[in-house]
């Protein structure tokens, strides 16, 4: 089979043909029909995230179709379609496990870090840890879900019953997670770059009502604020944006260092919380209520030889929605 894989952080995607994977036992071997570039796949070239597996194939927004089952694996059938996420395994054992917090496990392990991922055009993964999709599925379409809509959606929940959300940064998950959010009955306002004038007018065309610069305050104080891009600064902005009692949710993998702050922003119960992986429980909860909601991904489809113009383009700002690649596809770049 054909993948892009990452020899060395910091050195672009090499294609090279490879044996294709096998099965091992509870395990599926997947046909790769489309796989999100996340940011966090980004983190991973650009080695902003230690202790990789290399060399890795990246790629955990895999939605596949059964090929082949390990020994044991009974969950799926052949030819069933299925997503991969970025939690690829827990132990099942400990106390974050047995909370239900599997995402906190020490010995969790992620699709396209630790197993290699879907920028090819078979992947493997255990299916414990697999999504069952509808065959109507649309792989494009679907696969931003298994992580930009999945991470947005936790966030959403630490966010609480706000009713003003406030998303600083409006790129794969933010522009989902708005679509579910004015659905649900909240109102979003929208935080992109200065000056970024079709980032607003994109975020208000997938619902937000009010779209301004990360320097500019909203119309109304938020009761909650997610602050998707990683950006440290962004989060005392937010902070000073948030009514008392309300929460700033830092949505990322990854973020530049949280430049100091007066104590007076916190007092009145201001709370700042990360958010960690995902669980299973998540996919559960999440998959129909976008369904419901109608949620769509605006996509810019790539060919699997293209992974570093989709990462390039990523790294840049040039994409309002999110890339996928398709290893059977044609694509196109963004220009």
């Amino acid at each position: 089979m054909r993948a892009m894989i990452l020899d060395e952080p910091g050195r672009p995607l090499a294609l090279r043909t490879v044996p294709n994977p096998e099965p091992g036992r509870g395990e599926l071997r997947v046909r790769v029909l489309a796989c999100g570039v996340c940011r966090t796949d980004l983190h991973l070239v650009d080695g902003e995230l230690s202790d990789p597996k290399l060399p890795v194939i990246p790629g955990h927004q895999i939605v596949g179709e059964v090929e082949a089952l390990g020994p044991e694996a009974s969950r799926f059938a052949v030819g069933d379609r299925v997503g991969v996420p970025w939690l690829g395994g827990s132990c099942g054992a400990c106390v974050y496990c047995r909370e239900g917090r599997e995402n906190l496990c020490d010995d969790a392990r992620f699709t396209g870090y630790q197993i290699d991922g879907g920028y090819a055009e078979r992947a493997v993964a255990d299916e414990r840890f697999c999504l069952p999709l509808p065959a109507s599925a649309a792989p494009r379409a679907f696969a931003p879900l298994l992580c930009a809509g999945l991470i947005g959606f936790r966030a959403y929940r630490i966010a609480g019953e706000a009713k003003r959300l406030g998303f600083y940064g409006f790129g794969a998950s933010a522009h989902l997670l708005a679509q579910l959010a004015r659905y649900e009955g909240r109102i979003v306002y929208a935080f992109t770059r200065p000056g970024d004038e079709a980032g607003q007018r994109f975020a208000r065309a997938c619902g937000a009502a009010w779209a301004g610069g990360s320097d500019e305050a909203p119309p109304a104080p938020l009761d909650a604020a997610i602050v998707f891009a990683p950006v440290g600064a962004l989060v005392p902005e937010a902070l000073s944006r948030v009514r008392k009692g309300g929460a700033v949710v830092c949505a990322g993998i990854h973020m530049s260092p949280i430049p100091s702050f007066d104590y007076a922003l916190l007092w009145p119960e201001r709370r700042v919380q990360g958010v960690a992986n995902l669980t299973r429980a998540d996919g559960a909860a999440y998959l129909p209520r976008a369904r419901a909601a109608g949620v769509a991904a605006a996509t810019a489809p790539y060919p699997l030889e293209s992974a570093n113009a989709a990462l390039d383009d990523l790294r840049a700002g040039r994409l309002q929605g999110a890339a996928v690649l398709e290893p059977g596809g044609s694509g196109f770049r963004v220009a």
